[in-house]
């Protein structure tokens, strides 16, 4: 099967369902170890990328990432497409239910359309590096007006025979109480959906809002790669 068929075989009842329940969800091995290998050395490919970031410059943690220039490479282009559809109808919902106003297109080139005319025109799916002692604080990845609320990582490397620590982790900050922790187990070629800024929770009052942040937590020893895939594009 194609990835786009991949990806439309995934249960997304059972994600949309984690996604309200806990703001995220997992995609078991969807890609597999071969395309995750090749993905992984795109890294130290010339002329695919349009910035570097070195995580210590500016206290983010450690390690590096960087942010693909346009045209993406066709598998990061084709799982942003074909993922982007069967989250709509989540960021809709979410927005509704938090009372905010915007809406998302149902295909995802008229989404970058609406950032590009806002002077969001920088792509943002991204390559991340990880090696021993490295880690990413908590963050979200807000990059101007327009953000898609739900984005995804998929794992490139393989527990416990690349690297080893390095988990996934959330953390959720409900109003008036400790914030939440949740460490998110992935092997090779699993993804996790997440909210990239917060979501709706029903309370005993009503509904009311949830801020999550994401990252990664030290990584013991090896080398660890990512794969971000935002759906919105950067200023």
């Amino acid at each position: 099967m194609s990835l786009r068929e991949d990806v439309a075989a995934i249960d997304w009842a059972r994600v949309t369902s984690e996604l309200d329940a806990r703001g995220s969800s997992t995609l078991p091995r969807l890609l597999t170890s071969e395309v995750c290998r090749e993905l992984a050395t795109l890294y130290d490919t010339e002329g695919l990328f349009r910035s570097r970031v070195v995580m210590s410059r500016h206290g983010f943690g450690r390690g590096e990432y960087k942010y693909f220039d346009y045209p993406l490479p066709a598998p990061v282009a084709e799982l942003r497409t074909a993922l982007y559809p069967h989250l709509v109808p989540v960021a809709d919902r979410w927005n509704e239910a938090m009372g905010i106003e915007v809406r998302y297109p149902a295909d995802h080139s008229a989404f970058v359309e609406r950032c590009h005319a806002a002077g969001q025109v920088r792509p943002t799916p991204l390559l991340l590096r990880y090696g021993a002692d490295d880690y990413n604080c908590l963050h979200q990845d807000l990059y101007g007006e327009h953000v898609f609320p739900l984005q995804v990582a998929i794992l490139l490397s393989e527990p416990e025979r690349d690297f080893s620590g390095g988990e996934f982790v959330l953390t959720e900050q409900r109003p008036r109480m400790q914030s939440r922790p949740e460490v998110v187990p992935l092997r090779q070629g699993d993804a996790v959906v997440f909210a990239v800024h917060h979501r709706p929770v029903q309370g005993t009052r009503g509904m009311y809002r949830v801020q999550l942040r994401h990252g990664v937590s030290r990584v013991r020893s090896g080398n660890r790669h990512t794969l971000g895939v935002i759906f919105h594009d950067a200023t």
